[in-house]
Formats: C-alpha cells, sequence, structure tokens
C-alpha cells in the first residue's frame, strides 16, 4: 500500500526533474529528466490512496484497478443506483447487467475473476477503484460473510484497488495530485517516443477523458458496451429472444439508432484522430439474466410469459465454455444482421459527423477470426454495406490477433486485413490455458509463491510463448504486407513492462484504459531513450 510519505516523494521527485532541466540554467537534459522518473513514481501521483500502514484487514484479493475506495456495502446494481451516500458494489462477479449500479459505486469488491474479467476491465475503464477475486467472502442477501465474520449491508469497508486489500470500516486516504510538472513532462515523454499511444474507450466520455490524457486515437471501442444500459438491454434481449424474422429486423433497426447516437459523440471527442471499432464480441448469453436466478424464480412460479421466454433463450444459448464458445465473428456467422447493423450504425454517425463539417477517422475491427476464408467473409459484408452507404468513405478494415493459431497464420489473414491489433487478454488465456475469470483466484497465487511462474501473465504479458506468438504474427503478416500497422488492444498495453516487449515485437501502438494513458505515454518515452543511447 501507498503511504503519503511515498506519494509525496514522488511529487517531490517530478518537481525536482522538471526543475533540473527547465531554464536556461539547466544541469540536465530532458531526457535525464524522463529517465529520473519512474513510471511507479507518476503512478502514485494519478489515484487516491490510503494513509500509512494497512490495518484491520478482512481479506485480500486482486488489485484489479488502482485507487482507494470507501463506502457502504451493497449487494446489487440496484441497491448502488438508490442509494444516497458513497457504496462499493460486492458481487461474485459482475455482467453486463450490472453495469448502471458499477457506475455509480465509488468502488467494485468481487469473489470471482481475474484481471482481464469483467468488473476488472470495466473499473479499469473507468479509473474506479476494484479488487476482484477476494478470498474467503461468502454472499448471502443481505450481508456477507468475510472469513467468518459478518458484515451487514449498510456497513463501511474500504477497498485498495493497488494491494487488493479489503479493510474493516473507513480508512482516510489522501487524494490524487494532479501537479503541473506532470503536464511538463508528458509533453517532454510525447517529443522523444515513438510508439503511438492510444485508448480503450466506448463512450464519448471515456473519449473525452483520454484525449485530455494524451490519446492519439482510439485504439479499441467495445461496441458491446454500449449495449449495457436498462434502455439497451431490452432491446439486444428482444433480438436474441425473436423468433420472427420482422421482430427481429425491428429490434436491430432500434438498436443501429441507439449506436449511431454513441458513435456520433465518440467521433465528434475524437473527430481528426482514429476511432477503432470492434465489432460485437461477448457470446450472446451475457446479455440475458443468469440461468440459475431464473431457475430458482420459475420453482418459485415468479415468471410471466416473457420471463419464461427468457429461461428458454438463457437455456439456448448457455454453453459449458463461452469465452471460448459462440464469441467474436463466430456470432456474426449466426446473426450476420448484428454486424451488419453495427456498420450501418457508424456509417449513419460518420456521415452526421461530415454534414456537421467534422473530420471522421474510423477503423473496423472484425474479432477472433482464425481463418483466411472467415475473415474474408466477414470483411465482404461489411465492404457492402460501406459501398453502400451515402457517408461511403475511405475506411480501414483489420482484425484481432486473440488466438495462437491466428498468429500463427497472420501471413493468410493478413490477404484481407488493413491492420492487426493483438488482443492479449485472450492471447495469455488461450496460450496458457488459464480462464482470465477463474485462474487468479484459485490458482496464480499458489503458483507465484512456489515460483512456478515468475508473473501473473495477465498483469506482465508473458515474455516467451505470448511475445513469440505477438512476434510471430508481426512477422508473418508483414510477410504478405510489409507496411501493415498493428496494435495492441489488451490491458498490457498499459503496463511499464509489456509495452517494452511489445515495442520490440514490432508493435506500432499500444492502446490502454483512459487512466493509464500517462502511464503509457511516460514508458515509452523511456523505451526510445534507451535504444538511442544504445546505439
Amino acid at each position: 500500500m501507498n503511504s503519503p510519505e511515498s506519494s509525496i516523494d514522488a511529487a517531490n521527485a517530478i518537481r525536482e526533474s522538471v526543475a533540473l532541466a527547465t531554464g536556461p540554467n539547466a544541469t540536465i537534459s530532458q531526457d535525464d529528466a524522463l529517465m529520473r522518473v519512474s513510471t511507479d513514481q507518476l503512478e502514485r501521483l494519478l489515484h487516491d490512496s490510503f494513509e500509512g500502514p494497512a490495518k484491520d484487514v478482512l481479506t485480500t484479493g486482486l488489485g484489479a484497478s488502482p485507487g482507494a475506495a470507501v463506502g457502504r456495502i451493497v449487494l446489487t446494481a440496484d441497491e448502488a443506483m438508490m442509494a444516497t451516500d458513497d457504496v462499493i458494489l460486492v458481487r461474485q462477479e459482475t455482467s453486463p447487467a450490472d453495469v448502471h449500479g458499477m457506475q455509480v459505486a465509488v468502488g467494485i469488491l468481487t469473489t470471482r475473476g481475474g484481471l482481464a474479467s469483467h468488473a476488472a476491465v470495466v473499473a479499469r475503464g473507468w479509473g474506479k477503484p476494484a479488487v476482484c477475486g477476494a478470498d474467503g467472502i461468502e454472499i448471502g442477501e443481505d450481508h456477507i460473510l468475510v472469513n467468518g465474520e459478518r458484515l451487514e449491508v449498510g456497513d463501511v469497508i474500504s477497498i485498495d484497488g493497488q494491494s487488493g486489500h479489503v479493510m474493516r470500516g473507513a480508512i482516510g486516504s489522501n487524494q490524487a495530485e494532479n501537479i503541473p510538472e506532470i503536464d511538463t513532462l508528458l509533453s517532454w515523454a510525447d517529443e522523444v517516443r515513438e510508439l503511438a499511444i492510444r485508448a480503450n474507450a466506448d463512450t464519448g466520455e471515456d473519449a473525452r477523458v483520454s484525449r485530455v490524457n494524451g490519446a492519439e486515437g482510439i485504439g479499441l471501442c467495445r461496441t458491446e458496451h454500449m449495449f449495457l444500459t436498462e434502455e439497451r438491454l431490452p432491446i439486444i434481449r428482444t433480438m436474441i429472444l425473436s423468433s420472427s424474422p420482422d421482430i427481429e429486423a425491428k429490434a436491430l433497426q432500434d438498436l443501429r439508432e441507439a449506436q449511431r447516437h454513441d458513435f456520433v459523440d465518440l467521433l465528434e471527442e475524437m473527430d481528426g484522430l482514429p476511432v477503432t471499432v470492434r465489432l460485437l464480441d461477448p457470446p450472446l448469453h451475457e446479455f440475458l439474466p443468469e440461468l440459475e436466478e431464473l431457475v430458482e424464480a420459475a420453482a418459485r412460479n415468479e415468471l410471466d410469459a416473457d420471463g419464461v421466454a427468457m429461461l428458454q433463450a438463457a437455456r439456448k444459448w448457455r454453453e459449458r465454455n463461452p469465452m471460448i464458445g459462440t464469441r467474436g465473428v463466430r456470432l456474426a456467422w449466426l446473426k450476420p444482421g448484428l454486424y451488419e447493423m453495427q456498420v450501418e450504425a457508424l456509417f449513419d454517425a460518420v456521415q452526421d459527423r461530415i454534414s456537421a463539417g467534422g473530420q471522421p477517422i474510423v477503423e473496423i475491427m472484425i474479432p477472433l477470426t482464425v481463418s483466411a476464408k472467415e475473415l474474408a467473409g466477414a470483411r465482404e459484408w461489411i465492404e457492402s454495406v460501406v459501398q453502400s452507404h451515402p457517408a461511403a468513405t475511405s475506411v480501414k478494415i483489420g482484425t484481432m490477433v486473440e488466438t495462437p493459431r491466428a498468429a500463427l497464420v497472420a501471413d493468410e489473414l493478413a490477404h484481407h486485413a488493413d491492420f492487426f491489433s493483438f488482443g492479449t487478454n485472450d492471447l495469455t488465456q488461450l496460450t496458457f490455458g488459464f480462464s482470465r475469470d477463474d485462474i487468479e483466484n484459485r490458482i496464480m497465487n499458489l503458483y507465484l509463491e512456489q515460483e512456478l511462474l515468475e508473473a501473473n501473465p495477465f498483469q506482465h504479458v508473458d515474455p516467451n510463448a505470448v511475445i513469440e506468438l505477438v512476434r510471430t504474427g508481426i512477422e508473418r503478416g508483414r510477410s504478405t504486407k510489409p507496411d501493415l500497422p498493428v496494435g495492441i488492444c489488451g490491458e498490457h498495453g498499459g503496463d511499464p513492462a509489456s509495452i517494452e516487449l511489445l515495442a520490440a515485437a514490432g508493435v506500432d501502438y499500444v492502446s490502454c484504459s483512459p487512466p493509464r494513458l500517462p502511464i503509457a505515454r511516460l514508458a515509452a518515452a523511456h523505451i526510445a531513450i534507451k535504444a538511442r543511447r544504445s546505439h
């Protein structure tokens, strides 16, 4: 846990480094000033932190999104919405149906899931403290048990998204300190770095924060996050449940109009910079209520006709391994209307922005492809929409490389891709055979304690097999297209150690959550300076 002194020391170190490199009496170069400041020092100033050493620790999970949060326990997203004071949402794991509660909570605590889980990814995108996979917590109807100690709904707890500590009561905290020297330091970093830095952003507000934090575009817009509001979920559920082509078409049209407005906001905030839109990726069952909850409600005779239909749909779409099941482009082959709708909505928004005098730059990314024919077919759908659209303009169509097979057949995929983006979260999962939702709170600590692994591969990209697949994918892709642009859009894009390995592998840009952008910019500058000095 960061102490107040460490935050003060970090601020002083940055102030001193900038002062020594500023003005006519400067005693060090700007490069030297950049190298004197570590990414850890910078990070200490970007998030709230608790005062002093950890105390009253109830349990410890994974520090999934840094920052300090103090609030009253709530167990559902609806309870969080109704709360009048600060709350921490405690769930076994989160899903799209919880997003409205996650937005208003000051912190998120889950008993399952790891650094690449839904709760972790969403929280990092918002800069909201989160602890995932917390051991020893059982959730009841109106209380939680933490290693046998009962805490009621409404009791106050504190969570540290850096250390993973969950603490009893309210712990005093230090506010993030945005000293002006940070902006000076990062402007110097931007002058020397060669690696481009983009953001993972899904809304206009995400894009605004990203641009303020120095993003040079959006490397990943996860369009499924646009369906997660209370207004959107019923529409996409109607589409999933529909047995009639007419009802499905109506639902898709409603979704098209909703996404059009989302894309307009995004493109307006990022005017003149590239926006990479990933078409729908997660399995359809994620948009449905939990099967177990529906089964229990049915047993109590609490389901109406719509509830019965929802139960049938949840049973139909349930998969034993949904993360490697019907998702990504596979979903599009089952329901091609989804991707067509999204591209139509995107180019509706492009037309709106052009009419308003904007300069939209869009890239469309097809997720989870594993074969050239699969990618070629999906590209044809997209091109047919683009060519028939009144706002037709130049657009890049690329793919995510998320499986070992995709990396190994990258030379074939490159024939049908204008760019690659490596999804290192899934690539890590599939290379190790580690479930990104389960492995970290069950096995990872043991493996690290026993030194069976050197580091958590979801935190720091694996320097052997995963980086080798990235390097192989880049080399093979560029053997087909020598100038093929390549980025990465997993959360490794905000981790300095991973950025260094990825840059060496040949990526052109990294993309990370908006709060991590300053860290990535400084890390990229360090890489460039070290490379220059080594020659």
